[in-house]
């Protein structure tokens, strides 16, 4: 499945449930599946841009990433948390293609505040960094 398929995937699933609001519960009850050890919750790991703090981290698996990632609010948590699943498994060329769109295609962006957007940019500015990393490593 390409990542772009898997993003549609998601989207469609999302939206089996009618109600943006009941969806947006979802991933924050789905935030507990991704968490951080304390030695990783580090400013390396930190993303710069974010109101509350937000931690990502990529490991390579072969010839794809593996994204982790935390972070102090459980809505941010929630959201992160369906970035980093979207991209998990993903080639850092598909990563660095694919823009999300799970935003706008699950009625998120009416609900969030200009800063909750704004840090959701930079958590995907941070994933598209670690991507290209492991391209020119």
């Amino acid at each position: 499945m390409t990542l772009a398929e898997k993003q549609q995937s998601l989207i469609e699933d999302l939206n089996l449930i009618p109600d943006p609001q009941e969806r947006l519960s979802l991933l924050m009850g789905r935030s507990g599946t991704s968490t951080l050890a304390a030695d990783e919750k580090s400013d390396a790991y930190l993303v710069r841009g974010c109101v509350s703090s937000v931690w990502v981290t990529a490991t390579p698996k072969g010839d794809t990433l593996e994204f982790r990632c935390d972070a102090e609010s459980p809505m941010v948590k929630g959201l992160v948390s369906l970035l980093c699943e979207l991209y998990n498994g993903a080639t850092p060329e598909e990563i660095l293609s694919v823009e999300p769109t799970i935003w706008e295609e699950c009625g998120f962006l009416k609900m969030l505040s200009p800063t909750r957007l704004n840090g959701l940019s930079a958590v995907r500015e941070r994933i598209r960094q670690l991507a290209m990393h492991t391209i020119f490593s």
